[in-house]
């Protein structure tokens, strides 16, 4: 339900009746709603094989919901592939954890390389609880992100890199 950034792109909005696109979620679960709209769906569809965690916010702003999501659904559904998506922001102290509860695949969102384009995507970085704009932000963030990916990679993690493209830069 929260993230730690904030995307000059993004409005982390709820969908109605007549509005379903990605990225766009009808409600946030916590960790038992999660898993029993799990035990729910797995009672009608029987080939489920991935489960995932994504936004509309980041799934490390609240790192303690994440982890008990996971280990919920893991103890009653260990055959399945689990998944998330993250900035990458904050994951970096729960990669050993994520890989020995058996998450496999993690869809980590790198908008750029650049500093210079960082600081028009990224609003404000909130980290260990300050709030971090412009050419600090950008830096943070990236920081934080190339030092998540190869830990991710080094504990047996499928990483996606995803990027948003955005008109004019």
């Amino acid at each position: 339900p929260k993230c730690n950034v904030q995307c000059a792109y993004c409005n982390r909005k709820y969908d109605c009746i007549n509005e379903s696109r990605p990225g766009i979620t009808s409600s946030v679960l916590s960790p038992f709603q999660a898993l029993n709209y799990l035990r729910g769906i797995s009672d009608r569809i029987h080939n489920i094989s991935t489960i995932g965690i994504a936004g509309p916010g980041d799934a490390f702003a609240e790192p303690e919901k994440t982890m008990e999501t996971i280990r919920l659904i893991r103890d009653e559904f260990p055959d399945k592939i689990f998944c998330l998506s993250t900035n990458g922001l904050e994951i970096r102290p729960y990669v050993e954890e994520l890989a020995s509860m058996g998450v496999t695949h993690v869809t980590l969102t790198i908008n750029s390389l650049r500093k210079e384009t960082l600081k028009s995507i990224y609003k404000w970085v909130r980290y260990k609880k300050r709030v971090y704009r412009g050419e600090q932000a950008a830096e943070l963030i990236l920081r934080q992100q190339m030092a998540a990916l190869p830990a991710l990679v080094s504990h047996g993690i499928t990483v996606k890199v995803n990027s948003i493209i955005i008109p004019g830069l």
